[in-house]
């Protein structure tokens, strides 16, 4: 333990012992959020973010230290470990080094030096090394191992037969060199271009022009670029080669593999170290620099998905609003749900005020019909097809009737996907996919987060390139990223679904279900303690997701704070001791930091053997114990009165909204069907290494218009000087 604790240091800069603290919780089975939350004494106060990235860091250490204790086992099985080798081995910082030190030792089946083996051409190989024979020599040698055998694999018919053998072992002996490869590995990682042409079935103006004859340094290619080079490759648009330096590489080999007092025969080995350039180890580096690319480029993907997706799940819910649902359509009507401020469904109904029916009168009568009977305060749009009509529909009717009533347009991001969904059809059986899906749009700004984690985040749309980067890593990352954020705002245990239960930390899905199966059965929950009662929360589940958890009603105050209920006696205790406040008065929100300071809590923590900042932060929440982290962010905004092209002008300064955040830019919403792009560029009036730092889904910003196509129907934004 100490080994693996040293090496993840060097990795970290972490202090050992907060590593061996981590460490510790981890196998414990604590989670990530809890052990963000609520042992930061034991951690540096570090993060959910960091802590994520020890982990990888952990895991990947570990699976390391196993697999070199593997690679050596077997070495030594076959007698063949020497202490250098050794060294080499416990030194070595990757995978990749460990298995290129192994990979002289693996047996190999069905390769050209394989084969030529089976053959007993071993010997002449090493002669062929060796090149201390002339050329004629060497040749006059080679015929003694001509041979006819029973088994056709073991003949060598010919002279050049015997030598093209052992030139295969040679070759494959000099691309099994784990520092040769090493070293031609770190300097063509840096050094070698990517370099694209065009295939025949090319698109000259399609998505991918500007990769037509791309070429650029390996590592200075965004990681959006290379998902693109990716896809326009698999798409068979262009094929993609590395261009190395291969003469460089090839005399490093002769440098390493050549005498330099080489006879004549010389000739014949340096064919066998130009076959290993050209048929081993070109391929083999090419594809470990490309696959290590693309790693890369997936996890940078993945971190600005990531960040998408959490600022997506923060936005503030608007609370205490009757809601309308619009779904817009043309030939099958625009379809309407009302919710009430509960998020409770009231009534659905379809108008047909676009074309081809063009009811406009109708459809008014009925829209003015639900405002009034059931005091609807916002209509939230649905920003896709027949979206822009509706709007114009939408935004007639408010101002020729004077209605005190707000819109606003919201991307589908998934609801397609969740009205037809097997969670949809239990929460509104008896209702049409169509209808459910208004449903969702008008949710979806009630209670944002309880929304959107009914839908398997890539199907948010928050990024580009999703279908791109590794699908594994993608899910693993963007639930994590939804279990973070879900465990910050934290959840009431009596209205969230199960789908929201089942992020809460160490609540599986079975869980969350029994959860909401037990409530369905019981009733509401009226003391946190009776999630114990509930089947599969075992004592460990009930530990690491009651911090998370809040209730309405209850019967013990502490229950609608986030304060765990194994402080609640050292909390009264303090509380009583220190404050003469007795449990049966005490009455929320309660402030006490006019009485205490940071030594007066680091007293009460030693008196009462309880962490100091998890003290801390107790006090924190009996001040404001209803806290939602999404009240301090500011709301979505209401449609603008931009609803055309033509409604904008150049230079124009709007507050619009960031729908988007990619590697080159943000795309923003300025009222239009499309959102439009502010380039990297544009962002700001300094440069801009990533675009996530200066901007976040769901951010309001000042965006100026600089250029615009009406003919194209397109516009060019800037964030400068606004």
């Amino acid at each position: 333990m100490n080994d693996l604790i040293k090496k993840i240091a060097a990795k970290t800069w972490l202090d050992p012992k907060v590593i061996e603290n981590i460490i510790k919780l981890l196998d414990e089975w604590n989670t990530i959020p809890f052990i963000a939350r609520y042992r930061k004494e034991l951690t540096q106060w570090a993060t959910d973010t960091q802590l994520r990235d020890f982990n990888d860091i952990y895991e990947y250490t570990k699976n390391l230290e196993k697999r070199k204790e593997d690679v050596i086992r077997l070495i030594e099985e076959k007698w063949l470990m020497t202490d250098e080798l050794r060294k080499q081995i416990n030194d070595a910082d990757t995978l990749a080094r460990v298995e290129d030190l192994y990979r002289p030792f693996k047996e190999k089946k069905n390769t050209k030096a394989s084969i030529a083996k089976e053959k007993w051409l071993d010997p002449l190989a090493e002669i062929l090394k060796k090149a201390e024979l002339t050329k004629e020599a060497f040749e006059t040698k080679a015929k003694e191992f001509i041979k006819e055998d029973k088994d056709p694999k073991k003949s060598v018919k010919t002279m050049e037969e015997a030598i093209g053998w052992a030139m295969d072992i040679v070759a494959e002996e000099v691309s099994d060199h784990a520092d040769l490869r090493k070293n031609i590995y770190e300097i063509e990682n840096q050094k070698s271009v990517l370099i694209t042409k065009p295939t025949k079935t090319f698109e000259e103006n399609g998505v991918y022009k500007i990769y037509k004859n791309y070429s650029n340094n390996i590592q200075k290619i965004p990681s959006y670029a290379y998902l693109a080079v990716c896809r326009a490759e698999e798409e068979k648009q262009i094929s993609v080669k590395l261009e190395m330096d291969e003469e460089n590489i090839l005399n490093k080999a002769i440098k390493t593999f050549v005498p330099a007092n080489a006879n004549t025969s010389k000739v014949y080995l340096l064919q066998a170290i130009e076959d290993w350039l050209k048929r081993l180890v070109l391929p083999s580096i090419e594809r470990q620099i490309r696959s290590e690319k693309k790693e890369w480029a997936d996890i940078e993907a993945i971190k600005v998905f990531g960040e998408n997706l959490k600022n997506l799940l923060l936005t503030p819910p608007l609370k205490d609003l009757t809601v309308l649902g619009f779904d817009p359509a043309f030939r099958t009507g625009c379809k309407l749900a009302v919710l009430d401020k509960t998020w409770k469904f009231l009534y659905n109904t379809v108008i047909y005020p676009t074309a081809p029916q063009n009811d406009v009168d109708w459809a008014t009568v009925s829209l003015l019909k639900i405002i009034s009977e059931y005091k609807v305060d916002l209509i939230v749009i649905w920003n896709w097809t027949a979206s822009r009509e509706s709007e114009t529909f939408v935004a007639n009717l408010i101002k020729q009737y004077k209605l005190n009533v707000k819109y606003m347009i919201v991307s589908e991001s998934g609801a397609s996907v969740y009205s037809a969904s097997k969670l949809a059809n239990e929460e509104y059986p008896n209702l049409d996919v169509t209808v459910r899906w208004a449903i969702s749009i008008g949710s979806r700004v009630i209670d944002p987060l309880a929304e959107f984690t009914k839908i398997d985040p890539k199907s948010l749309w928050v990024w580009q390139y999703q279908h791109d980067v590794d699908q594994k890593l993608l899910k693993q990352k963007l639930d994590e990223k939804v279990e973070d954020t879900v465990n910050k705002v934290w959840v009431n245990l009596n209205t969230a679904n199960y789908t929201l239960l089942g992020y809460v930390a160490w609540l599986t899905p079975a869980m969350a279900k029994n959860i909401t199966e037990y409530r369905h059965e019981n009733g509401e929950f009226k003391s946190k303690s009776l999630l114990k009662k509930v089947k599969w929360v075992w004592p460990k589940a009930f530990e690491q997701a009651v911090w998370f958890l809040r209730i309405k009603w209850w019967t013990e105050i502490l229950d609608q704070t986030w304060i765990h209920p194994e402080c609640y006696r050292t909390l009264y205790n303090i509380l009583e001791k220190e404050f003469n406040i007795k449990a049966k008065d005490l009455n929320l929100p309660l402030s006490l930091w006019d009485q205490i300071n940071g030594a007066k809590i680091n007293q009460f923590a030693e008196k009462y053997q309880i962490g100091y900042e998890t003290l801390k932060d107790i006090f924190e929440e009996l001040k404001r114990p209803w806290l939602d982290p999404r009240d301090e962010i500011e709301p979505p905004v209401f449609k603008s009165d931009v609803m055309e092209i033509t409604d904008l002008s150049e230079w124009m300064v709007v507050d619009w909204v960031v729908r988007n955040v990619t590697d080159f830019g943000a795309f923003v919403d300025i009222g239009l069907h499309n959102d439009w792009l502010v380039h990297i560029s544009q962002l700001a009036n300094y440069f801009v290494r990533n675009p996530i730092e200066v901007v976040s889904v769901w951010q309001k910003v000042k965006v100026k218009v600089i250029w615009i196509d009406l003919q194209k129907e397109k516009v060019q934004l800037s964030m400068k000087d606004v």
